[in-house]
């Protein structure tokens, strides 16, 4: 139990780092100092709580028999939701000047295991009737999808690669508001659960903000390419 406690520590103090300085890099300039610092401490926050969550879930899943099985499941499949699309954001970058399609698989490889525990987990969710289960991953269905098209496809705008590096931290954001939701709320407030409408609000409400900054950035780009 002290090494479940360390990263039990480890996972709360990295989750409220990052949930604090996540939105700093989406307002200061894009590309600057500031933002390359501060997305830097998000990315190594983001991995200190997707290894502590797969820990933890794991640990409670084949180890902790009391331990609600539903929720450790969601708590594995959000880490690896988080991870995939943090990577995702981060690998754009480095294949900013690709003409042709990228099927390497340190690439593909994240991509590959988001789609197919997506599908997994909703079955899962389906058969045991718990709606955070059974829908959610459809977000992740979807991400994983997107890249994997995004990665086998040549790029067709101007700017592709900062767009997706948006959508792929934005949807780690979204990963990183949902996991406080649903483990971090109740327990603050000292309450038994939370209505599922507020587990997917950070999904409703930053959708529109991915896809506006992926209209903005896609029109300012071919704009000045034109």
């Amino acid at each position: 139990m002290i090494l479940f406690d360390f990263f039990r520590i480890a996972h709360i103090i990295a989750g409220f780092l990052a949930a604090f300085i996540f939105w700093i890099p989406i307002v200061v300039k894009k590309g600057g100092r500031l933002h390359t610092i501060i997305g830097w401490i998000y990315v190594y926050a983001m991995l200190i709580v997707a290894l502590s969550a797969f820990y933890m879930g794991f640990y409670r899943i084949f180890i902790d028999e009391e331990s609600d099985k539903a929720f450790s499941w969601f708590l594995v499949y959000i880490a690896l939701l988080s991870t995939a699309s943090a990577w995702y954001g981060l690998r754009v970058l480095r294949y900013k000047k690709r003409k042709t399609v990228n099927q390497r698989l340190d690439d593909l490889g994240f991509s590959i295991l988001l789609f197919l525990s997506s599908i997994g987990i909703s079955i899962y969710g389906f058969i045991i009737n718990f709606a955070l289960l059974s829908y959610f991953p459809f977000v992740g269905l979807f991400l994983s999808v997107s890249q994997l098209i995004y990665w086998l496809r040549k790029p067709k705008i101007k700017g592709h690669w900062y767009i997706e590096h948006l959508i792929g931290m934005l949807s780690c954001c979204i990963a990183t508001i949902t996991a406080f939701l649903v483990f971090g709320a109740p327990r603050l407030l000292n309450i038994e659960s939370v209505s599922i409408i507020l587990w997917f609000a950070p999904t409703i409400l930053l959708t529109p903000v991915i896809i506006g900054f992926s209209v903005h950035y896609g029109k300012k780009f071919n704009r000045k390419a034109a």
